[in-house]
């Protein structure tokens, strides 16, 4: 059949659909008898239902059934004769004035646009690489040792230093009024450490077990607690105990104890590099896939399907009252989230799908089976049972599509950076980690 589409913007598109009522009269009585055949009454056995009474208590749902099967049968074959690549569902309404013995609907819709992407090698991306360092090494050592310390108790005359276990008593009060979460009793935090705001570190530090003092501390002005957020309060600590630290040696027993079978500390040092040099490919990786997807986003001209942003805000929606759900809030379901929040994220992430999406077909850059595998293979080396967890990715579709994502991903990182104007730059290690 001919179909005829009217554009109503630069991607709205319009279709008017025509259906014929007696094939819809037919659909809606055939589904009726079918449904008669396992619907039960009282007073009749089943299948012996009258139709009469079927129809009454059904006919409503099965007429609202056949007409979106076949309205939405009458739009795929209208919009496959048209060759339209459909964004998003449409949206379809009745149309009046339809001649006698037909149905008429108005069906609008996005379609996918024509994406144009720019000349790459004029593009100036930052390529940045990060060398696993001795120091860096050194550092990793003290966190794992820092994990294994123990604590004993300081002898009476001594002070609390950085690095001690302190345990306190404390109370704090606003205008000579106490309030909530300023008060606590044998409560423990590590000197040093940034847990508790500075002012109240630099109090403790210096007193001995046994000693009590009062101060005066000022909350900063974006404090969580907004409470007493900006506000100064006079806090009583009475100091308990003080316990300090002892770091283990890096000797064979420490060695063993983190699974080097041996116990010597170069096959230590061996195995701490080989997995922050792993831990720092992905990173590397990340940022400067980053890079090449803001380059991209930046030659490439395209509009925006709103239909799939609204999608992707819906989504991104859903994920946030998950994660609250997660955290324990009450309601997490009917938390109010405002869809502009994700408006620009949104917005983001379709756009680069779409860019990326072209790049791939164009270029024919979809991830390979022995790529995903690999893949799969480098990230399982991180556990100590590898191969329980590449069986665990192949077990699942999901979880092996998610793989396929990163991998296409790669693919099109690499192939921009073979043709834009790369600019190289050695991050320090402290930086890339976060640290």
């Amino acid at each position: 059949m001919a179909v005829t589409v009217e554009t109503l913007d630069k991607l709205e598109r319009k279709i008017t659909l025509t259906l014929s009522a007696e094939v819809i009269k037919n659909e809606v009585e055939s589904r009726l008898k079918r449904l008669a055949r396992t619907v039960k009454a009282d007073g009749f056995r089943p299948g012996k239902v009258p139709l009469s009474i079927v129809a009454q208590r059904y006919g409503f749902s099965v007429q609202y059934e056949v007409m979106n099967d076949k309205v939405g049968e009458a739009f795929a074959k209208a919009a496959n004769e048209a060759q339209l690549r459909v964004a998003g569902v449409p949206r379809i309404t009745e149309k009046e004035g339809a001649p006698e013995g037909e149905l008429a609907f108005d069906a609008t819709f996005e379609v996918y646009p024509d994406v144009k992407i720019g000349d790459l090698s004029g593009t100036e991306v930052e390529r940045v690489s990060t060398e696993v360092t001795d120091a860096a090494i050194d550092k990793t050592l003290d966190i794992l040792r820092k994990q294994r310390r123990t604590f004993h108790q300081r002898p009476a005359a001594e002070a609390a230093a950085d690095g001690d276990r302190v345990t306190i008593d404390f109370e704090g009060k606003i205008d000579g009024v106490p309030f909530e979460g300023g008060k606590a009793e044998g409560f423990q935090f590590l000197l040093g450490e940034g847990r508790m705001l500075e002012a109240f570190e630099k109090a403790v530090r210096g007193m001995k077990a046994g000693e009590s003092k009062t101060f005066p501390l000022k909350f900063p002005d974006d404090y969580h607690g907004k409470d007493v957020a900006g506000k100064e309060a006079d806090f009583l600590v009475t100091l308990k105990k003080i316990e300090a630290q002892q770091l283990p040696e890096v000797n064979e027993a420490f060695a063993r104890s983190l699974g080097i079978a041996d116990g010597s500390v170069e096959a230590l040092r061996a195995d701490i590099r080989k997995n922050l040099e792993r831990e720092v490919k992905f990173r590397v990786l990340a940022r400067n896939k980053g890079a090449v997807m803001d380059a991209l986003l930046k030659v490439a001209e395209l509009d925006v399907p709103k239909a799939l942003v609204q999608g992707e805000i819906e989504r991104m929606t859903e994920a946030a009252r998950a994660d609250l759900k997660a955290r324990g809030v009450k309601d997490a379901d009917k938390a109010p989230i405002p869809a502009e929040m994700f408006q620009p994220q949104a917005e983001r992430r379709v756009r680069l799908g779409l860019v990326v999406a072209e790049l791939v077909k164009t270029h024919d850059l979809k991830a390979q089976p022995d790529q995903i595998k690999a893949h799969i293979e480098e990230l399982a080396q991180s556990y100590e049972k590898p191969e329980e967890v590449v069986r665990w990715y192949y077990s699942d579709m999901q979880r092996l599509a998610e793989v396929e994502a990163v991998v296409l991903e790669n693919n099109v990182t690499e192939f921009v950076l073979a043709r834009a104007k790369v600019v190289d730059k050695t991050v320090p290690f402290d930086e890339l980690m976060g640290a």
